[in-house]
């Protein structure tokens, strides 16, 4: 009886039906006719949908002295059971146990799934093994008393090297708060990297600035070092809107990265920083202050145990989601460098010397305040994905290494990259532009230069002209291209050197495509075309004229697989050659041999 009343009750709401429309379903069931039903209090739905108000399905009070079928309120018969105060005992009810070893099955409180200290203080840790193995060849340079092959009077040697490495990250998050749904309360991270590293070399005097040492013949050099990539505090400062809009401030050594492709500063250094959220998290902001640290020269971790460097990074930028078009976020950045070195001298732990740069003068080094204004975007026009920024360096350098005084800084700096998603496959275009300086000694530095980049672009460190470092031969002891970088901004090194604004500038265009061959197995392919913007200052630090713009094509593959279709497990093989052009040529030579670089990395994480 029952269940046939709360069907002619349903009827009634789910099709708006009318008084005569309920009455001829109640008697077609073997009801008695809703009219004859009464009841001691009101029913009211169970479900209304939401922001509609509840209506009331009142039904008369019942006569004694009539013949009225009265009708009981419905009561729950499902037993709910005790409420549970939080969300890690609510699985352990449904049989989970604890699982150290597998993070994907059970409960592991080693990777913040219940609480290690009170009622929400929890504990994350992260380990990563990052192997390497690379042989590689470059034009490096030799003279007559410094090569392992005597009688040899080349300038150009053998440039075949093998890097060895091997990383250990080890990540642990010490924090307070449930962070289901809005940021922690407070949050404690360490982060150090134990990295072993062996090189083997052809030719001497490429791996120490002494040629009697270095191992094995001078060609042989391992070395360990133990960097913090992290150590800070967060707080939690408040909430600002029921959507857990927030302000944080954060303290110590922490990661950074000043647009979405890490052209400008991507780096983990100490400092300062106050970020949030507003608007549902529509614009995210940073405020930060970034004073720079030393870099072990090997490994390229940071190196705590040194002084801290006289070189501040201060930062604003905002991020607005969905601006013009959804699915867009753009992002509005300025920093600026200030650097206060000058009058210091610093040699790497090899013994070449790192500011100044050998360049011209090896006196002192350089103090300069460049301010960078910058618009990124990246995000996607239906199937149109769109990576671009844009960025203008505006400032002052003194004392460069072409000529005493003072310099202004006028530099400018674009990169875009479009891919089109076609299920399995995507390809895409890339055009980076970096301004080159046309006149070194005409006052005005017009050659971009990056604070420490580490771009994610035209093939990233799959490409041989950003993963190797290229030295400028006969210009000193310097870097063409610096490793991890596209800038050819004739530096000693991008860890530990200082930027420079006297620069040859640099052009790619690109076009490459990513291939899903199978779901954990992905297959790419970069063809860069790279060309200097300007090459006065190459034919003054050279003392060579003329030398040509165009540098050459850059071809790589690579090969990524994940065996487990998650990050836990990447191993990939990846090949690069650079065909050498005119201007290639003009720098090392016609016979010099083809530049290449073969990467095999497995990277395990726990």
């Amino acid at each position: 009886m029952a269940s046939k009343i709360l069907f002619i009750f349903l009827f009634a709401i789910s099709f708006n039906a009318d008084s005569d429309e309920i009455e001829e379903a109640s008697v077609g069931l073997g009801l008695p006719a809703v009219s004859s039903l009464c009841t001691e209090k009101n029913v009211q739905p169970s479900r209304r949908r939401p922001g509609v108000p509840v209506e009331e399905y009142a039904l008369p009070p019942c006569d004694e002295n009539s013949d009225q079928v009265g009708v009981s309120p419905w009561v729950d018969p499902v037993d709910l059971g005790p409420a549970v105060p939080d969300r890690w005992r609510i699985v352990q009810q449904v049989g989970v146990k604890s699982n150290l070893w597998d993070p994907y099955n059970g409960q592991n409180p080693l990777k913040g799934d219940m609480p290690v200290w009170r009622d929400d203080w929890f504990y994350s840790i992260i380990a990563i093994s990052d192997t390497i193995v690379e042989p590689r060849r470059f034009p490096i340079p030799v003279g007559g008393s410094a090569t392992a092959r005597s009688g040899s009077l080349d300038t150009i040697g053998r440039g075949e090297t093998t890097i060895l490495a091997e990383s250990l990250i080890i990540e642990n998050v010490f924090y307070k708060g449930n962070t289901v749904f809005k940021p922690p309360d407070w949050e404690f991270r360490f982060t150090p990297v134990f990295n072993i590293n062996r090189v083997h070399a052809d030719e001497v005097g490429i791996l120490n600035v002494d040629p009697d040492k270095g191992g094995r013949s001078s060609r042989r050099r391992t070395d360990t070092f133990m960097g913090v990539q992290a150590l800070f505090v967060d707080k939690h400062l408040r909430n600002v809107s029921d959507r857990f809009d927030f302000d944080s401030i954060r303290v110590g050594i922490q990661p950074f990265s000043s647009d979405f492709r890490g052209f400008l500063f991507q780096d983990s250094q100490l400092g300062i920083r106050l970020f949030g959220t507003r608007a549902n998290n529509v614009f995210q902001y940073n405020l930060a202050w970034f004073r720079r640290l030393e870099k072990d020269t090997n490994s390229g971790l940071n190196d705590v145990t040194q002084s801290i460097r006289d070189d501040d990074v201060f930062a604003v930028n905002l991020y607005w989601q969905d601006f013009l078009k959804l699915g867009l976020i753009s992002q509005a950045t300025v920093i600026h460098n200030r650097n206060r070195e000058h009058g210091k001298v610093e040699f790497d732990k090899n013994g070449f010397i790192q500011r100044p740069s050998s360049l011209y003068e090896e006196r002192f080094a350089r103090d300069y305040d460049v301010t960078y204004f910058g618009y990124s975007a990246d995000g996607h026009f239906d199937r149109l994905n769109i990576s671009s920024s844009w960025y203008l360096a505006y400032g002052e350098q003194e004392s460069t290494r072409l000529r005493s005084g003072d310099e202004k800084v006028r530099a400018w700096f674009t990169a875009t990259e479009l891919s089109w998603d076609l299920d399995w496959l995507r390809p895409r275009v890339s055009f980076l532009y970096a301004s080159g300086d046309d006149d070194p000694f005409d006052l005005k530095a017009e050659g971009f230069d990056a604070i420490f980049e580490n771009p994610q672009f035209a093939g990233a460190d799959t490409s041989f002209w950003i993963r190797q470092n290229v030295p400028l031969i006969g210009g000193g002891g310097i870097a063409l291209a610096g490793r991890n970088g596209i800038l050819p901004s004739l530096r000693s090194s991008k860890e530990q050197g200082q930027s420079n604004f006297i620069n040859p500038g640099i052009m790619l265009v690109g076009i490459g495509a990513d291939v899903d061959l199978l779901p954990e197995l992905r297959f790419s392919l970069n063809l860069n075309h790279l060309r200097f913007d300007k090459t006065e200052v190459l034919e003054r630090v050279r003392q060579q004229s003329p030398i040509h713009k165009t540098i050459g094509e850059d071809v790589s593959v690579s090969l990524i697989w994940r065996p487990f279709m998650s990050q836990n497990a990447v191993f990939r093989l990846s090949a690069a050659g650079l065909i050498p052009a005119k201007g290639f040529d003009d720098l090392f030579g016609d016979d010099a041999k083809t530049p290449y670089s073969i990467l095999f990395n497995m990277t395990l994480t726990y």
